[in-house]
């Protein structure tokens, strides 16, 4: 029980509880908080159960707390009984500890379990209301939404679990997105290095229509392949039909009509015993299986604890069929021990009876497949050339030269392989060349911003595509002179426009930023000025207060000694008009007393200056515990409901 606690109170504290107990604050809980608690790792489990229960009666609590335990598949040690929900509905330590140990034990499952039991606790409507065609239209969608979120649900888990990277695909669309981007730069180039051909708009025409045509031969090609496939496929089967009459009109050549009718008689009787004895146990089993797995499908997925319950399930009932077994076999009962004999002799028998004929069954379908095999190899052979079956020396030399080609072959997928793996290295490679591009021409940006000269960098990138446009109009073919020198003039004036239209605004911009740069000197140096003088001030106006408080402390303790001092003046009068009364009307005696209490005001006079310091002490300590006083005060109105104020040597706990 102890380790229980321990266990439930290390939880408590952890994240997203957060509820700072010890062994002795949770013990001590009353049952209203010991039900809040357990609420709140319900809560934690299903969000619908974030309910103070104070705003609820106590049935409603018990009824949503049993709903949830039921559906969540809880099982008391003592099963529902009525002392389980007596105790649960009051709060009661040994029922409400045991449910806090096991929810906190599982608490990533049992969240899975409340978000599925939402969709998959199916509604019960009553068989009266389902004969209305609208209900039972609508019902039955409800069951087909049922159906596919199990589908859904379980596609997502098998994506969780697959092992795909996000990172992985995210890098795949930034690529396929930049290979866009040069894609689509590339097309624009193209159609502008187009648009200066003549009739353009005809020939792009024409490249479509080709296009099309040549998309149309494939597909026609991809038509003809299938077609001489289905051709070459029938002419198999037509060849292994051939094969397998010529085959059959052999056997019943060779075969007496004896042998022919044993041979049906041992295909019948197989037959018939597949039929009625194996094949219908094979399909009972098979819709045993069926049947099972779909109940299995139908249910709630299991958790860990719940197969551990239901492997301890099973050991403990094949403990019990053995013990059964044994006080079976301790009974010695000579009659049963015969039918026993002839029992397990029988059970033997149709066991090899079953065995033989699988095996039966397996030599039949590897012969056939072997049959059909050798007739594909065969009618191949024949279709290539004719060639004949190799024996010999031949296959010999023909399976050290196949051995040779399968070293060679062996050797060439290694290459392979590492030409992948360099491929894969270039690649990787590539893109981390490509990212470092990238963040250089966003610091390059950046610095352009920064200079005041931002497009600098598109600009000069444009003058480049320009150049760029200029060479490949040099390039291109039966251009004469003229036209080159006018395309370079044009291309310089618009270099020389481009650089016109940029100049005045880096000239503003150079000027702006001058102007800029001044007015911010001008402004940090006002600022700078102030800040001095504030900081200059404040540090006066500290240092008096300092004095101030120092002489106000000062006069305080003077005045509570000048006070004391007059009250001991006056008490020493008093005392003394005492005397005087008492020195005239009593004896010797009296004066004696008298004597004695001047020797009293003598000490107390001595004894002036450290009962002064001790006053002064215990009105220090009035302030000091005046002082804690408000501080715990202030922490008290301040603290939650629940909160554990811990102090020296004291625990307390603030409702």
């Amino acid at each position: 029980m102890s380790e229980q606690l321990k266990f439930i109170v290390e939880q408590l504290n952890r994240e997203p509880f957060k509820k700072n107990f010890n062994l002795i604050t949770f013990d001590s809980l009353e049952p209203m908080q010991l039900l809040q608690t357990l609420n709140d790792a319900l809560a934690e489990i299903d969000p619908k159960q974030a309910i103070d229960i104070r705003e609820e009666m106590p049935e409603q609590t018990a009824k949503r707390m049993f709903t949830l335990l039921g559906m969540l598949k809880y099982k008391p040690p003592g099963g529902m009984s009525e002392v389980f929900r007596q105790g649960l509905v009051i709060g009661s330590k040994p029922v409400v500890h045991p449910i806090l140990h096991w929810l906190l034990q599982r608490i990533p499952e049992l969240k899975k379990r409340a978000y599925l039991a939402r969709f998959l606790v199916k509604l019960e409507v009553p068989a009266e209301f389902l004969q209305d065609d609208v209900i039972a239209e609508t019902f039955h969608q409800y069951e087909e939404l049922v159906g596919g979120f199990k589908n859904i649900h379980k596609e997502c888990e098998q994506l969780k679990s697959s092992g795909f990277s996000t990172a992985e695909i995210r890098r795949d669309i930034v690529a396929m997105e930049e290979e866009k981007d040069q894609l689509i730069k590339r097309v624009e180039r193209l159609k502008k290095r187009v648009e200066a051909v003549s009739n353009h708009q005809r020939m792009l025409e024409l490249a479509r229509q080709l296009r099309v045509e040549k998309e149309r031969e494939e597909s026609l090609a991809h038509q003809k392949q299938e077609q001489k496939n289905q051709l070459f496929q029938a002419e198999q089967r037509l060849q292994r039909c051939q094969i397998q009459l010529r085959d059959l009109q052999q056997a019943a050549a060779d075969e007496k009509p004896e042998s022919l009718m044993k041979r049906l008689e041992e295909d019948i009787k197989f037959n018939s015993y597949m039929v009625s004895e194996k094949l219908p146990r094979e399909l009972e089993n098979t819709r045993k299986v069926v049947k099972y797995l779909q109940k299995v499908a139908s249910e709630p997925a299991l958790g860990q604890a719940e197969l551990r319950e239901l492997e301890d399930k099973i050991r403990e009932t094949n403990t019990e069929i053995n013990h059964l077994i044994e006080k079976k076999m301790m009974r010695n009962d000579p009659m049963d021990d015969k039918l026993s004999l002839f029992r397990q002799q029988a059970a033997i028998i149709v066991r090899k009876k079953e065995t033989k004929v699988e095996e039966l069954q397996e030599a039949r379908e590897e012969l056939a497949a072997v049959e059909r095999e050798l007739n594909m190899k065969s009618s191949q052979a024949q279709e290539r050339g004719g060639a004949k079956l190799i024996r010999g020396d031949e296959f010999k030399r023909y399976v050290a030269k196949m051995r040779g080609k399968s070293s060679t072959y062996k050797k060439k997928r290694q290459e392979i392989a590492e030409l992948k793996v360099e491929y894969g290295v270039l690649q990787r490679t590539e893109e981390i060349l490509r990212e470092r591009h990238t963040a250089g021409q966003q610091q390059l940006e950046s610095l352009e911003a920064q200079r005041g000269i931002s497009g600098y960098s598109d600009t000069q990138e444009e003058l480049e595509r320009v150049s760029a446009i200029k060479s490949e109009l040099d390039e291109m073919k039966g251009r004469t002179l003229d036209d080159m020198s006018e395309m370079v003039k044009k291309l310089n004036s618009v270099i020389a426009e481009k650089k016109s239209a940029l100049s005045p605004l880096i000239k503003d911009l150079r000027a702006l930023r001058q102007e800029h740069a001044v007015k911010f000197e001008q402004k940090k140096a006002q600022y700078d000025t102030c800040a001095a003088g504030l900081e200059s001030n404040r540090s006066k106006l500290e240092q008096e207060v300092r004095m101030l408080r120092e002489e106000t402390a000062q006069e305080e303790s003077r005045y509570h000694h000048i006070n004391c001092m007059r009250e001991i003046t006056e008490s020493q009068m008093e005392r003394a008009a005492d005397q005087s009364k008492i020195n005239q009307s009593m004896d010797i005696q009296v004066r004696r007393t008298a004597l004695s209490e001047k020797t009293d005001v003598k000490q107390v006079r001595e004894n002036q200056e450290p009962n002064m310091r001790q006053m002064k002490m215990w009105k220090d300590l009035e302030t000091l515990l005046e002082c804690k006083k408000q501080c715990y005060l202030k922490a008290q109105s301040q603290a939650p409901i629940g909160h554990i104020i811990q102090d020296v040597g004291k625990d307390m706990l603030v409702l």
